[in-house]
């Protein structure tokens, strides 16, 4: 069966290109999934997308977008729900989906930390809503799903209905936030869904919706009415440590009163985790509830904590996923979309088909040429068959968090089917789409005057990890859009909205349908209290090309200041001392710096750019990690081989004591850390005068000589 155009066979520009619909598609529905509890997509599906997306990166490292799905976690806080700041942050897992992938995890691990071999955790990965718990003196004060990761919902009042939660602990410690997964049996779920058809209710599409839409009822009383159970698997906080391996924890957490699950076992290493990954696969049907996959864990909680976390994963555990589904329907029409970056992005409008329990009339098509069955190359892909409307298709579920058409039944196309004819021009302003030498993406060239791209930079603008102005969606953004009174074409509209409002007469926003004077004041003052704003959210709202969150985070902690940002990207040009700081931000490649200076030094755009900032108190941001350490602050070069531990570590415990990671030696380098091999790095160190250690001398100097 031919799938999407292979990782390996993508030119730069198409990984470019993929890696941006990859983004737009994964945060959808990590929307439609974390915040409103309607998945599109089954998470074989999305976890398939996510993978792709991973496996792009890793070919093209230059290429990862600030704003990369496997940098985020979850989705927004859904409105209802107080909010909760989580003390350490809910993470998402990595995932693994062959044999290959789980090996290849338990060598990296043991590569990072120089081990000979390891221990791991076995347990089901259940299929349901992540829930945090806080006991203090054992007493259970606060409940939060995960939410964002970093901010949840709290749910106490319902989570406190859950018989398998427990209201007291004895023998705890004084601080404990246990963390596991909100879920129903299939027979409750069977049960409920036959009560709310009976009364002419809701019934949901699966238990794992159910239990969602159960835990996150506004009222308690509805909650404690529905069948939820809870496993623990995990901890946040504490006050003193559970154990010394994961599995001993997870046995005390069983003794302090929590339903863990029996078929977690300890692995020796990858054959021994596949062995129990097989068990758990044939035992799923019978099990009475919903997985998805295994999880394996380093037991190790030491090692656990030198190995630490990724921006959105921790490197120490990985989710080793159960295998997608397939199901044919017909493909009703295709749509164009535009883009913010103006790419043209064509979608399979389907006849609904349900998979795995998920309804699915929308798929990717990627672009004209995977339309026309053959790769970036020319290669063919499904051995060359063309997609067609009219068309019988097999959706791969497993492919996107949109779908992606993976097959064509040639046996049942319509003898009127015509190839399609990929647009030349923008269906949304008729300016020309161009496709430049060696891009898979057709682009808008419309720009500013585009109103899709204009609208689509708005709604970025406005999303979660850019501004996140309460009350200012997507569904709002199109209104005020396309409003003749209050028009917001663009970012600096918004923050003008009041006082414009005010001049309006009897026009004023609180006398139209959908809002009240009570609504509008609302309103105005969550875009006031956004007037505030840390450097790297305006550089992510911005939604210049390529520079997504975990960019705009290297770059606020690399300049600090908007000004002092601002001047250097003004000035940046290849050869130039700005640009070879730039370009030396460890992180940081050509392809993105020449998109953001192309943003800032393009007149209109940077008009633009520039009346918000009017608007705006920009704040500055610190490096990360302690401020009070040796190298807080200061920039830091590893080159040649490390002999005590890994690059990756290296830079890690550098990043995490306030350094600055750089890529390349410069005049403001302050220490480069030199092993054996060091080459270039170490001329071009003595040459700017910057002070040359060794591996030890660095270990001695963080405290871990």
């Amino acid at each position: 069966m031919a799938m999407a155009v292979d990782v390996e066979q993508l030119t730069e520009a198409e990984a470019r290109a993929e890696l941006a619909r990859l983004a737009e598609a994964i945060s959808a529905a990590n929307l439609a999934y974390h915040t409103l509890d309607a998945p599109e997509l089954s998470d074989a599906d999305f976890d398939a997308l996510k993978r792709r997306n991973l496996a792009i990166e890793a070919r093209f490292p230059s290429l990862k977008r600030s704003d990369s799905p496997s940098e985020q976690v979850g989705g927004a806080v859904a409105e209802g729900f107080g909010k909760v700041a989580h003390a350490v942050r809910m993470l998402s897992l990595e995932n693994a989906f062959l044999d290959s992938d789980v090996a290849e995890f338990e060598e990296r691990v043991r590569k990072y930390l120089g081990a000979a071999a390891l221990a791991f955790t076995a347990e089901p990965k259940i299929d349901g809503l992540s829930l945090s718990l806080r006991y203090e003196n054992g007493v259970l004060l606060q409940a939060a799903t995960r939410g964002d990761g970093e901010i949840g919902e709290n749910v106490t009042e319902n989570a406190r209905t859950i018989a398998d939660i427990p209201q007291r602990l004895t023998d705890a410690p004084a601080l404990l936030e246990v963390r596991g997964e909100v879920y129903m049996s299939h027979a409750d779920f069977a049960a409920l869904n036959q009560r709310q058809a009976e009364r002419g209710g809701r019934t949901f599409a699966n238990p794992r919706n159910a239990a969602a839409g159960s835990l996150r009822q506004l009222d308690a009383n509805i909650t404690a009415a529905r069948p939820l159970r809870f496993f623990a698997y995990a901890w946040g906080a504490l006050s003193a440590p559970l154990a010394t391996t994961q599995i001993d924890a997870i046995a005390r957490l069983n003794r302090l009163g929590f339903q863990t699950n029996p078929l977690t076992v300890l692995c020796s290493g990858p054959d021994e985790m596949l062995a129990q990954y097989r068990k758990i696969e044939a035992e799923r049907a019978l099990l009475g509830y919903d997985i998805d996959g295994v999880v394996y864990k380093v037991n190790d909680l030491g090692l656990q904590a030198r190995l630490g976390f990724r921006s959105a994963t921790p490197r120490w555990a990985i989710a080793h996923k159960f295998a997608a589904e397939l199901a044919w329907t017909q493909l009703e029409a295709i749509d164009i979309q535009v883009g913010r970056t103006g790419a043209l992005s064509p979608v399979a409008r389907l006849t609904p088909v349900t998979v795995g329990g998920v309804v699915v009339a929308n798929a990717t098509l990627h672009n004209e040429d995977y339309i026309a069955g053959r790769a970036a190359k020319g290669s063919p892909i499904r051995e060359g068959r063309d997609i067609r409307i009219g068309d019988w298709v097999q959706i791969y579920r497993a492919g996107d968090v949109i779908p992606k058409i993976a097959d064509v039944d040639l046996t049942r196309r319509p003898d009127d089917a015509q190839p399609y004819v990929f647009p030349h021009t923008c269906p949304q302003c008729g300016s020309p789409a161009h496709r430049e030498p060696g891009d898979a993406v057709r682009r808008c060239t419309g720009g500013l005057i585009c109103p899709a791209q204009a609208m689509e930079r708005l709604k970025h603008f406005v999303s979660r990890g850019a501004f996140d102005i309460e009350g200012l969606g997507a569904k709002q953004v199109e209104m005020f859009f396309h409003d003749e009174d209050l028009p917001v074409k663009s970012p600096a509209d918004i923050f003008t909205l009041a006082a414009r409002d005010a001049a309006n007469g009897l026009r004023k926003l609180k006398n139209r349908e959908g809002f009240g004077e009570t609504s509008v004041k609302k309103l105005f003052a969550a875009i006031d209290a956004k007037r505030k704003i840390p450097l790297d959210r305006l550089i992510f709202g911005l939604g210049i090309r390529h520079v997504g969150e975990v960019a705009s985070s290297l770059l606020a902690r690399h300049y600090s200041t908007w000004p002092a940002f601002e001047a250097a990207i003004t000035h940046a040009l290849p050869g130039t001392p700005e640009w070879a700081e730039l370009t030396s931000i460890d992180g940081v490649g050509a392809v993105l710096a020449g998109s953001l200076v192309a943003a800032l030094q393009n007149g209109p755009e940077r008009a633009a750019i520039d009346a918000l900032v009017a608007e705006l108190d920009v704040q500055p941001v610190q490096a990360l990690g302690r401020v009070d350490s040796p190298v807080a602050g200061k920039t830091v070069v590893f080159t040649g081989t490390l002999e005590k531990m890994s690059r990756a570590e290296a830079k890690a415990r550098a990043e995490a004591l306030g350094a600055k990671v750089s890529g390349s030696v410069s005049a403001k380098t302050d220490l480069l850390v030199a092993g054996p091999g060091a080459g270039s790095k170490a001329k071009d160190a003595q040459k700017h005068g910057v002070k040359i250690i060794d591996e030890d001398d660095w270990l001695a100097l963080i405290g871990q000589a």
